[in-house]
C-alpha cells in the first residue's frame, strides 16, 4: 500500500478519534444544560452547545430512530462510541494505520 492511502487512513483514524471526544464533550454539556449548572442564556455556551449539537446529530438521529424509547435514558451517543472504535479497530486490525 502506497504511504499515501497509509497517510489518508491515518488521517481517517485520528478524525474518529476527535469525533469521538466531540460526543462525550457534547453528552457532558447537554447534562450540564438539564440540570443548570450552565445556562444557555450565555452566548459563548449558547454556541458552543448548537455547534456541537450540529456536528453530532447527524450521525446520532438515526441511531435514535432505531433504539427503543427508554425515557430520558439517551443510548445513542454510547452506540455511535462503540461503532467509532469498531472501525478504528478494523483500520489497525487490517494494517492500515499503524
Amino acid at each position: 500500500m502506497g504511504p499515501l492511502l497509509t497517510t489518508l487512513f491515518q488521517i481517517l483514524y485520528v478524525v474518529l478519534d476527535l469525533f469521538v471526544w466531540v460526543l462525550i464533550i457534547s453528552a457532558i454539556l447537554s447534562w450540564l444544560i438539564a440540570f443548570n449548572v450552565i445556562n444557555t442564556q450565555n452566548r459563548f455556551v449558547y454556541t458552543v452547545s448548537d455547534v456541537l449539537y450540529r456536528l453530532t446529530e447527524p450521525v446520532l438521529r438515526p441511531i435514535r430512530n432505531i433504539l427503543p424509547n427508554l425515557g430520558g435514558l439517551d443510548l445513542s451517543p454510547i452506540v455511535v462510541i462503540l461503532l467509532v472504535m469498531f472501525l478504528q479497530r478494523l483500520l489497525v486490525n487490517y494494517g492500515l494505520v499503524f
